[in-house]
């Protein structure tokens, strides 16, 4: 687990396990990390962790976020990367950190298109776009192989309807960047669907099965219908 250690001008003022998936930054007191200076807006940034990795994002903040001098948008952070929000410093302590920013900003592009195409892919690919279950012949829930779940995305419509995105990295990035993004992470115990971009506060969350997660992560089941940056994908646990 990673940690932050909040400085000011040198002398440490705390420390902060990333204990738990979204942890907010910024100058008002509802914030996970509260930093109380008038540079930093009142929800300033979020960190995101899933398994050993974090990830940055500045929530559109007034005088930007930096890592180690560079501003950002969003980051993948590595053990030893320096924060700058305002005149403080927020370094990221993780040695166990393994993700880069091809896992966060290298976002799958996804863009809407017609109910026809989407019921077409659907057609094709053995689906339905209306329920949240494949349809009979589809493929069943598989035993975990070597410890790990083997699972891929069918995408029921839009450019690349009908395509099939196999799951086999620790992290997938799936949106679009201003839109909507959400990760699905890879465990033994199965693939769990989280949301990150922006703070939800807006309630554009991904839906599953018709209903929105929410901010909590949701553990994906054999024949679930994501619907993400108005794309509808069928998760497929392989045979």
């Amino acid at each position: 687990m990673g940690k932050l250690l909040l400085s000011l001008n040198g002398e440490v003022q705390g420390e902060f396990q990333l204990n738990k998936e979204r942890m907010t930054i910024g100058r008002k007191t509802d914030n996970d990390i509260r930093i109380d200076n008038l540079a930093v807006s009142g929800r300033h940034a979020l960190v995101i962790t899933i398994l050993d990795d974090s990830f940055l994002e500045d929530l559109g903040s007034t005088n930007g976020t930096y890592v180690n001098g560079k501003i950002i948008k969003k980051h993948a952070l590595r053990d030893g990367d320096v924060i700058g929000i305002g005149k403080h410093e927020l370094k990221y302590v993780n040695e166990h950190a393994s993700a880069d920013d091809e896992d966060f900003e290298k976002t799958m592009v996804i863009r809407p298109s017609s109910a026809t195409a989407a019921a077409a892919a659907a057609k094709g690919a053995g689906l339905s776009t209306t329920g949240s279950q494949l349809n009979a012949g589809s493929p069943r829930p598989a035993p975990v192989a070597g410890g790990m779940p083997l699972g891929k995305l069918q995408v029921l419509n839009g450019p690349i309807a009908g395509k099939e995105l196999e799951l086999t990295k620790a992290l997938v990035t799936l949106g679009k960047p201003g839109v909507q993004v959400a990760v699905i992470s890879r465990r033994t115990q199965g693939y769990f669907l989280t949301h990150i971009e922006g703070d939800g506060r807006n309630n554009n969350f991904p839906i599953v099965n018709g209903k929105p997660i929410g901010v909590q992560t949701y553990g994906l089941k054999h024949g679930d219908i994501i619907e993400l940056a108005g794309i509808k994908m069928a998760y497929v646990a392989v045979m």
